[in-house]
């Protein structure tokens, strides 16, 4: 039986956001994803968070069912904003929130900005690049054109080359969703992760956590973590080894593992 709750929108920095809720029992975890990922497409993620957590999935603007419009700012610091915002309009006075990629970017902003504020980070594979850096592995054009296909009209088969890993009905998910993320927002936050330092922000962070790392995803290596580790040094940190950059796709099980063992419950 699915934990599925409802949809809801909340005004939060001036735009509409859209999040998924599942669960509703146990402390309250705040998922962000990635740069070209819906909430829905975290719903498998979400239902099994739910078993212990009371989960919402958050739409970040230029995606899914969140505010979108042309000419619209879609910055790494207009999403932080948006993120403390949603808090401060929520009233969460205390809140785990779990990032991925551009998703762990905006966490790590949004923690050094309001330091304490939220109770726990969890970031999965957040890209290292930024100013001076190497650049994010995944070329632009990979995610511009998979949106026009979509924009178009494309099925999960036509999506199968550019996630060749995932299940049907993951396949067919993003195939569903991946029009609504707007193109303009894709091209600001990809100019982010070379533009945006990162690394500036994790000395400031007070708020303790877990960095996941993907064993086979080339967006964090070695040197990252040995470096994090020192910025950051109240970060766990551990490797889904078998993984690339989209772990719970890749390696759904450790993922699971390696989370569960952090926050001490069983996710399996």
């Amino acid at each position: 039986m699915s934990s599925f709750l409802h949809g809801y929108h909340v005004r939060a920095n001036g735009v509409r956001l859209h999040l998924l809720r599942y669960g509703g029992q146990g402390p309250r975890l705040l998922l962000l994803p990635g740069i070209t990922s819906p909430a829905i497409t975290w719903g498998f993620v979400a239902e099994r968070l739910a078993r212990h957590f009371d989960v919402h999935v958050l739409d970040f603007r230029g995606r899914g069912l969140s505010f979108s419009a042309p000419g619209m700012v879609a910055s790494l610091d207009a999403m932080a904003a948006d993120v403390l915002d949603l808090l401060n309009v929520l009233e969460w006075s205390s809140v785990t929130v779990l990032g991925h990629s551009m998703g762990a970017r905006v966490a790590i902003r949004a923690a050094a900005r309001d330091p304490g504020r939220m109770a726990r980070l969890l970031l999965v594979d957040p890209p290292m690049s930024g100013p001076g850096r190497r650049p994010y592995p995944v070329p632009l054009a990979w995610y511009v054109e998979s949106i026009q296909m979509a924009v178009k009209g494309i099925t999960a088969e036509e999506l199968r080359p550019y996630a060749p890993t995932w299940t049907d009905e993951q396949l067919r998910l993003r195939a569903e969703w991946l029009h609504t993320c707007d193109q303009d927002a894709i091209v600001q936050a990809h100019a982010g992760f070379h533009e945006d330092d990162i690394h500036a922000d994790l000395p400031k962070l007070q708020t303790p956590g877990l960095l996941m790392a993907a064993g086979r995803g080339g967006v964090m290596l070695p040197e990252d973590l040995a470096e994090i580790e020192t910025l950051a040094p109240g970060l766990s940190q551990c490797t889904a080894l078998n993984a690339g950059h989209m772990i719970p796709w890749d390696d759904e099980e450790d993922f699971y593992r390696l989370l569960g063992d952090y926050l001490k419950v069983d996710l399996r």
